[in-house]
């Protein structure tokens, strides 16, 4: 349900009862990963999605039904042969989704608002929400924010509530949202209990190295791609915040000087632009040496083999040389800055996700790479 934070803290703050259904778990091929979710109020609105369509009206009614009764429900949903309009995902997967009451004087609507309220903010925290276990605990949740602090429980004990936090605090440091069942008495034993804990982490990084025409229409694509985008470039007369609206920073620095001034994680992305060896070989010295996700340069063959031999000069290894792309993008016979831009995102998407870049039509991969596996138990 972080993936719409922003309408839900609304809601909170207005006073408004909703209802939110969250996905739990999928198998096979699905739109929607977990955490996805759909909120309901009680004047019928709606907002987000668990799976791009396929089941958006069954999950509605589920969100209306909760809302009435105030309990909490956890429904499956899979592709119906009979009748493929049925309340069935026609792509073929099967997902169970998690329907929460949040009406007023609820155990959970602190909690649930406060997790809101932080995801709007970008600051990293982990809800842990009870997917099924025993009575009086589905639905119930607990926050555990990056310093430690925790907020609200599972209403299953002060053990279970520590085990819990433990959990939720290991996956936020990793960034991931999943399921986990430990035992009721906070042990992996026991009556189980399945939690989904979901992560609301500050965006990745992008950084566009240099100012010119091809990374006003990159920033637009990484914006677009939800990443937090700087650019920066030595030359004052172009690093403007006028050339780049979409930029969430603009900064003036030599490359170099500027990586090295950085704490960056796996997730980041480095484009390098300039196609200049002044910036490009200092800058690429230090970025192929760095852990981060993907690390792309701008230039003609010709430019790339030159590029490679000064790195090489440099000290750098085969191993990191094998890292970059170079020249960056995929092969989509882009010309204008809007279509390159185009052919880099496609290429950091592909680098994220394990894609291959080719026609899905001609490969026989999953469509949705990455997709979880295991189902937690539900109602068919």
């Amino acid at each position: 349900m972080l993936d719409i934070a922003g309408e839900l803290h609304r809601w909170c703050a207005e006073g408004h009862d909703f209802a939110v259904a969250t996905v739990v778990a999928v198998r096979g091929s699905a739109p929607r990963q977990p955490g996805a979710a759909l909120a309901v109020d009680t004047d019928g609105t709606a907002v987000g999605s668990v799976s791009g369509g396929c089941v958006e009206g069954a999950v509605y009614e589920l969100c209306r039904q909760a809302l009435a009764s105030g309990e909490p429900a956890l429904e499956r949903f899979g592709y119906s042969d009979e009748d493929a309009f049925a309340a069935g995902l026609t792509c073929g997967g099967v997902i169970d989704v998690l329907v929460v009451p949040v009406r007023a004087g609820a155990p959970q609507r602190p909690v649930l608002a406060a997790a809101s309220a932080a995801a709007a903010r970008g600051e990293a925290a982990a809800l842990a929400r009870v997917v099924s276990g025993p009575p009086g605990t589905p639905g119930r949740a607990l926050l555990v924010r990056a310093d430690g602090t925790v907020t609200g429980g599972l209403g299953g004990g002060a053990a279970l509530d520590r085990s819990a936090a433990a959990e939720a605090a290991a996956l936020l440091d990793a960034g991931h949202t999943t399921t986990v069942e430990i035992g009721a008495d906070g042990a992996r034993c026991g009556e189980p209990v399945v939690l989904l804990v979901e992560c609301s982490v500050p965006p990745p990084r992008m950084i566009v190295f240099g100012a010119i025409d091809f990374a006003a229409a990159l920033v637009r694509a990484g914006s677009f791609l939800g990443y937090h985008v700087t650019v920066c470039d030595a030359r004052p007369v172009f690093a403007t915040a006028a050339r780049f609206p979409a930029a969430d920073a603009v900064v003036v620095d030599w490359p170099h000087r500027y990586l090295d001034s950085q704490v960056l994680d796996a997730r980041t992305v480095l484009c390098v632009l300039t196609h200049d060896a002044k910036f490009d070989v200092p800058l690429l010295t230090r970025a192929l040496a760095l852990p981060v996700a993907y690390v792309g340069a701008m230039g003609s063959r010709r430019t790339h083999e030159d590029r490679l031999a000064r790195l090489r000069e440099e000290g750098v290894t085969e191993e990191q040389l094998a890292r970059l792309r170079s020249p960056i993008g995929l092969d989509l016979g882009a010309r204008t800055p809007e279509e390159t831009a185009l052919s880099i995102a496609a290429e950091i998407v592909a680098v994220r996700r394990g894609g291959s870049g080719r026609p899905l039509a001609a490969v026989r991969t999953p469509i949705h790479h990455g997709a979880g596996a295991g189902l937690v138990g539900a109602r068919v």
